[in-house]
């Protein structure tokens, strides 16, 4: 298997169901394009939304389409880099993981509807496992994976060193393989939304 790879018809077929017996929304897109047009037909006006770094969202230009303010959301994360105050500053990320919408993408996606996400800080996570209403994950279908150690063994040994470079090229400093979540599903009584946008594109890493 190639983590470069993107999934083929079957295996794509085999994951989305698999992620809507676990009542999560999928949606499956061709390019970039008509994922970035989906999570503005997904996030309704006046939402609060909070995104966590990710190339993939910089590719599909979700990114940038959240600066340009065009859109009628309330833009958690412009407020954050607005703050110059420290203490006040991680106080509106605390504040965030309380976004009724939270987009990020994951590491490895399982066939089996399982999936993980790593972390150096930590600082995405409470969104994700717990605290935003609805979750919006951006994913190219070749994350996918045939097994839970396939997709760990996707984590270490293929994605780290891309995004060690990434982040050494970015911000000069290395990245830390430091939190691991292994997100098998959501309780029988939760209410929020899950959202998996597999896009049939090479994007992010």
């Amino acid at each position: 298997m190639q983590f470069s790879d993107l999934a083929n018809k079957d295996v794509l077929e085999k994951t989305t169901k698999a992620l809507q017996e676990k009542k999560y929304e999928v949606h499956v897109v061709l390019n970039k394009e008509e994922a970035l047009e989906t999570i503005k037909k997904i996030i309704p006006e006046g939402a609060s939304v909070m995104n966590g770094a990710s190339v993939t969202l910089e590719q599909v230009g979700f990114v940038d389409y959240l600066k340009s303010e065009e859109h009628k959301w309330n833009n958690l994360h412009a407020a954050i880099v607005a703050e110059t105050d420290p203490i006040k500053q991680r106080k509106l990320r605390e504040q965030s993981s309380l976004s009724d919408f939270y987009l990020g993408s994951v590491h490895a996606l399982v066939e089996d509807g399982q999936f993980i996400v790593a972390s150096n800080t930590g600082s995405q996570l409470p969104h994700i496992v717990y605290n935003a209403q609805n979750l919006i994950f951006v994913v190219s279908t070749k994350k996918i994976v045939n097994s839970l150690d396939m997709a760990m063994k996707r984590l270490d040994e293929y994605i780290m060193p891309l995004e060690d470079k990434h982040m050494q090229e970015k911000y000069g400093v290395n990245t830390q393989l430091n939190k691991i979540v292994i997100f098998k599903g959501e309780s029988s009584f939760s209410t929020r939304k899950i959202h998996f946008l597999l896009i049939e594109e090479d994007l992010g890493f």
